[in-house]
């Protein structure tokens, strides 16, 4: 009897012993938590095999051995925090990535906006920027940037920084200058910043209609009266709730048949918005926002 009683309770305890995957898996999951509840960072959308190399990737860099040691410091230690907060941070940009598509944003949005008296565009996750500086020049070019204010926004507040400054590598420059023309450039792109120490600063009158703000598409809500907004390889990271939650912050923020323009790899399709909008172009992912009747 006794051994019975014995294997009944090793089986018992053998049912609270987890995994090493799904202890890991309750880690994550506790981390999530913690950066949620105290800064208000809502990461627990993301898809899980992305979240997870980052979180392992900052876990190795900040030489802790499990990721509850790295809970721990992210909720000590508000350097370790901005450091998490790079790691998840989409930074990887160009001006004018993936011209052919600019070029089409050219000769199908470009021709509406002009209808406008002024206009308002959305850049929801610049990241350091260069997408900004691209749209401020493709404006400048029709003729439309004096009309027009161009918000960029980031979570990140290290990107915000650099995108401010309108300071990027020289040795980037001849692959901005290359997708300037690709896109169909109409002056010459070194008459859009100097040299300044070892970089190429962006003219101030680009800079002037731009502004650079902290915005959490985790959280935060819409951006009112816009005419167009680009959110570009943001959301290929999200699952379909935080995907649909960001959308419906879109749509609030446009103007009746305002425009929205993604990535190339993002859609509209089966969403909770996508009926929502028309295509104007499904090779570009640009969208107009239907006429709304109240």
């Amino acid at each position: 009897m006794t051994d019975l009683l014995l294997e009944q309770k090793n089986k018992e305890q053998c049912n609270f012993l987890l995994s090493m995957e799904e202890r890991e898996e309750l880690e994550v999951e506790l981390l999530l938590q913690a950066v949620f509840q105290l800064y208000g960072y809502d990461f627990r959308h993301y898809a899980k095999a992305s979240l997870y190399r980052r979180i392992k990737n900052l876990q190795g860099r900040e030489h802790k051995r499990y990721i509850s040691e790295l809970t721990s410091a992210i909720i000590h230690d508000k350097y370790i925090f901005d450091r998490f907060l790079q790691e998840m941070s989409i930074t990887v940009t160009d001006m004018f990535r993936d011209p052919q598509l600019f070029n089409l944003l050219k000769n199908i949005v470009i021709p509406k906006l002009q209808t406008y008296p002024s206009i308002n565009i959305w850049i929801a996750g610049c990241a350091t920027g260069e997408e900004a500086y691209s749209i401020a020049i493709l404006l400048h070019e029709a003729g439309l940037l004096e009309r027009s204010r161009i918000y960029a926004t980031d979570y990140n507040n290290s990107s915000i920084a650099i995108a401010e400054k309108g300071i990027y590598p020289l040795k980037n420059i001849r692959k901005y200058n290359e997708n300037y023309l690709a896109a169909g450039g109409q002056s010459s792109f070194s008459s859009y910043y100097h040299q300044k120490y070892d970089g190429a600063l962006f003219d101030s009158f680009l800079r002037d209609k731009i502004t650079f703000a902290q915005h959490n598409l985790m959280k935060d809500e819409s951006f009112a009266q816009m005419h167009l907004v680009l959110c570009r390889n943001v959301m290929i990271y999200f699952d379909s709730h935080l995907k649909n939650r960001v959308l419906h912050v879109i749509k609030d923020s446009l103007v009746q048949r305002g425009f929205l323009m993604l990535g190339d790899k993002e859609t509209l399709e089966l969403t909770d918005v996508t009926y929502d909008f028309e295509t104007m172009s499904p090779r570009s992912r640009i969208y107009q926002k239907k006429l709304q009747l109240d």
